[in-house]
């Protein structure tokens, strides 16, 4: 799949740790995920951290598609969580060469 060079280097940083997802985001991004919104890049960072530390993942993007602005892939995942394994959408905003904003939706 062809993914915009941010949103590639976000799904890539997923498989290691909560720093270097959040060096894909602007200084001032928001993360949307389970309801809860994570402001800026130390609380990306902490978000990402919490989620590695309590679960264990796999996440394959299979679908891409543009709406309102913003890029939605559609990724499935599969680990040791409540529910795996499911599909999620990811609603990316991008802002010049980083990710401003992150909706993770089922």
């Amino acid at each position: 799949m062809n993914l915009p060079p941010p949103i590639a280097a976000y799904f890539r940083a997923d498989l290691g740790d909560g720093a270097s997802v959040a060096a894909c985001f602007t200084e001032d991004a928001t993360v949307i995920d389970e309801g809860r919104a994570h402001v800026g890049r130390a609380a990306i960072r902490d978000w990402k951290t919490a989620a590695s530390r309590t679960f264990n993942y796999t996440v394959e993007p299979f679908l891409i598609a543009e709406s309102g602005g913003r890029t939605i892939i559609t990724a499935h995942l599969a680990g040791d969580f409540p529910g795996s394994p499911l599909d999620l959408r990811y609603f990316f905003s991008i802002s010049g060469n980083k990710i401003a904003s992150l909706e993770i939706r089922p």
